[in-house]
């Protein structure tokens, strides 16, 4: 156990999750919890330098079994430098991805082993989990639609295809089904405003636990 709390925002491309964790930054800082704002893959300066080699679009070639260590290798990093001690400290860390977006992206859409997939979150995380993961959920052809709206380039992850999205899609909506205490489903296809006052209501509630 530890003092702090660690919440988790994830889901599909293009659901609005980058939104979504400034309003939880700034809701959680006018309440004066001063949150620690990561992300993953990085959070670290190893951890960036990982996330550069996964997501760059100039790395087609990257098998899917290196590509899963890699991921493990940053969040390994991760929460041993970065999350640990600020949860210790008693602060409150918001992540941009974690544990659930493995499972969802390299078991449901790669179609890697799970068991091979729990071994390995096992070595990175050594029984660690978070207290909320927040799943902004999102049909995925509306997703694809809103990557292609904001105008920047697309990543390695984001430029895969639409079977991809979904069957990645399917993965968080099953592991929220399989654990309701830790997951909370945002229907993300809903108004910005409607989105971000559902994922802070749900903030405010894991924190009040």
């Amino acid at each position: 156990m530890h003092p702090g709390r660690m919440i988790v925002c994830d889901g599909g491309n293009g659901a609005g999750k980058t939104t979504v964790l400034k309003a939880m930054e700034t809701h959680l800082v006018a309440r004066g919890r001063d949150p620690i704002m990561t992300r993953e893959p990085g959070g670290t300066p190893i951890g960036e330098k990982i996330r550069q080699v996964l997501l760059s679009p100039d790395t087609p070639e990257m098998c899917d079994v290196a590509e899963l260590l890699l991921f493990a290798a940053a969040r390994a990093q991760h929460l041993r430098e970065k999350i640990l001690p600020a949860l210790a400290a008693g602060r409150v860390v918001v992540s941009d991805r974690f544990d659930s977006a493995t499972v969802s992206f390299q078991h449901y859409a790669r179609g890697l082993p799970l068991a091979l997939i729990e071994q390995i979150n096992a070595i990175a995380i050594d029984g660690f989990k978070p207290d909320l993961t927040i799943i902004l959920d999102i049909d995925p052809v509306l997703g694809l639609e809103r990557l292609g709206r904001r105008g920047d380039g697309l990543d390695r992850m984001e430029q895969e295809n639409l079977d991809f999205q979904c069957r990645a899609r399917r993965g968080y909506l099953e592991q929220a089904r399989r654990d309701p205490e830790r997951f909370v489903v945002i229907d993300a296809s809903r108004t910005l405003e409607q989105v971000v006052t559902a994922a802070l209501a749900a903030l405010d509630r894991a924190l009040a636990r």
